[in-house]
């Protein structure tokens, strides 16, 4: 770790970064102005990149912290490995193609030291591409359905809403997106971070499960806005992110789903998962299909090494009904019933 300090600080915002040089050009500038204006400290953790990203901000940001780890840990496990050296109260985990605005914090740490019962909450998401719309990863909050599917406020499956303000109320959310999640460090550590077996995709709202299971709140606060470029188009489109998505879902129910319930779920998932690679085959992405068998696949092999984990999330739970863990399914409210906007259903 470089250019340490001798106290802790407030809120610490954290980038990690793997290759990616353009985007903190882009982005880094604003982030650092933006935060450091509302009293953060910018952090980066750079998961052992081979471009110029830790050159870059040692000759053009020394206002900001680096945490220089040895090779790609992913973003799972490369957070859980920065945070362990990032001092702070609060952190907000964020993305690197995140484009912040004036007074960005300020929301969010009001309402967290205002309510000390809630874990970690996210700002209003949009998309940097149409800046008058939600962004697909995040939107204003999200939640997921009986089987294990995520949603937003202002996203449901590939259908993403304009922002008219419809979601400009704070509100409890099942998950907060990992692109921006401000959460109480001692929370995070507490709950035992990021699944770092997970690499990437569903980490965020794994974490965000434990806490709620274990009683802690997660809310959106839209008084706060961000941009996030995201990759929405290419997340349904390339097989390792679907195989990722498949097999991190899966994982995730396991760990967390009530006994009551797994059983039922999980047959109801493998019926979906198979519908999902046909669908795949049907439009002519093989490989995206073959991606949904191999999540399957490997689900499968890593399953007797989370039963501890499993006993240990269910011994902590304090309760088996959250609500925002909502109990339809949204393929049907989707496909059958025509719902295309959040306040719909």
């Amino acid at each position: 770790m470089e250019k340490g300090k001798d106290r802790t600080d407030k809120v610490a915002v954290v980038i990690l970064n793997w290759n990616g040089a353009d985007m903190l050009r882009r982005f880094l500038p604003g982030v650092v102005r933006f935060s450091e204006a509302d009293g953060g400290v910018v952090w980066v953790a750079d998961n052992g990149s081979t471009d110029d990203s830790v050159q870059l901000l040692r000759r053009e940001f020394p206002s900001v912290r680096l945490v220089a780890l040895e090779r790609n840990y992913g973003f799972a496990e490369g957070y859980n490995r920065a945070l362990e050296q990032v001092e702070a109260e609060y952190v907000v985990l964020l993305n690197s193609d995140v484009e912040v605005t004036e007074h960005w914090l300020r929301p969010l740490l009001l309402h967290l030291e205002s309510h000390p019962g809630v874990a970690a909450c996210q700002p209003k998401v949009r998309s940097w591409h149409r800046r008058d719309h939600f962004e697909y990863a995040g939107a204003a909050g999200g939640f997921i359905d009986r089987y294990g599917y995520p949603f937003c406020r202002g996203r449901l499956m590939g259908e993403v809403e304009k922002d008219c303000g419809q979601y400009d109320t704070v509100a409890p959310v099942f998950w907060a997106t990992g692109a921006a999640l401000f959460i109480r460090r001692a929370d995070y550590l507490e709950a035992g971070g990021l699944d770092g077996r997970f690499f990437a995709h569903m980490e965020e709202i794994d974490l965000c499960w434990r806490l709620r299971a274990r009683g802690r709140g997660l809310v959106c606060v839209p008084q706060s806005v961000v941009y996030h470029v995201g990759a929405a188009t290419l997340k349904r489109e390339n097989p390792r992110k679907t195989f990722l998505n498949f097999r991190n879902n899966l994982l995730m129910l396991y760990k967390n789903l009530p006994p009551a319930e797994l059983g039922g779920v999980m047959r109801v998932r493998a019926f979906l998962d198979y519908v999902a690679a046909l669908r795949f085959l049907l439009q002519g992405q093989a490989a995206n299909a073959r991606a949904v068998w191999r999540a399957r696949r490997d689900y499968r092999r890593l399953k007797p090494s989370y039963a501890g984990v499993r006993a240990e999330n269910l011994r902590r739970a304090v309760t088996d009904i959250i609500p925002e863990r909502c109990r339809f399914s949204l393929l049907w409210q989707v496909y059958a019933r025509g719902k295309k906007r959040f306040s719909q259903l």
